[in-house]
């Protein structure tokens, strides 16, 4: 699975965002906090300008994140990838063929540790890290799992996506659009 070298993933969270998305270069991009009325809306554009659209299973407005809802958005939507915590929803992505992101917070040792046990079972195509400011995570998350990483959440710099790079993350998500703007270049 590629996301085609692209560093920055822009999350969107409005549809002013979406907007900006939609005129930059960037192929690829997250929706976070959507109302499930939206999508259809969302989607019918990012196909008519050749965006590909991860979908954030467990943020979407009106809909239970659970595996018959992931059916329903791989169905009905065609996303380019899920995200989401939940295993139900990752096992489901994969099995109708969507690009699975298995989100993972880095809350503490145990926690980790039940990550990583079902990391191995359910084998997501990518690792979300969150917050993505831990370059020692990123790269623990990296080497145990041998799973590509996203990181997420908190980058606010252009360093900080330069150490979560550096640590071995694939690509940083974010909705920081100065961030965007300044890795567009880069794409």
């Amino acid at each position: 699975m590629s996301i085609q070298g692209q560093k920055v993933l822009p999350a969107i969270r409005t549809l002013k965002d979406f907007e900006l998305m939609i005129k930059s270069e960037y192929e690829y991009g997250v929706f976070l906090d959507l109302h499930i009325s939206r999508l259809k809306e969302v989607y019918r554009m990012a196909n008519h300008h050749k965006k590909k659209m991860f979908l954030h299973a467990d943020l979407i407005q009106g809909l239970k994140n659970d595996e018959y809802a992931a059916e329903y958005l791989c169905q009905e939507f065609k996303p380019a990838g899920l995200i989401s915590t939940r295993s139900k929803v990752i096992s489901k992505a994969k099995q109708k063929g969507v690009i699975a992101i298995q989100r993972l917070f880095l809350l503490d040792t145990n926690a980790l540790e039940k990550s990583y046990s079902l990391i191995e079972i359910i084998k997501p195509d990518f690792i979300e890290v969150l917050p993505g400011i831990i370059p020692r995570m990123i790269r623990e998350v990296n080497e145990k799992t041998g799973i590509p990483v996203f990181a997420g959440g908190l980058i606010k710099t252009i360093d900080d996506v330069n150490c979560a790079l550096a640590a071995g993350a694939v690509a940083v998500t974010t909705s920081d659009k100065f961030i965007w703007r300044n890795y567009e270049t880069n794409i």
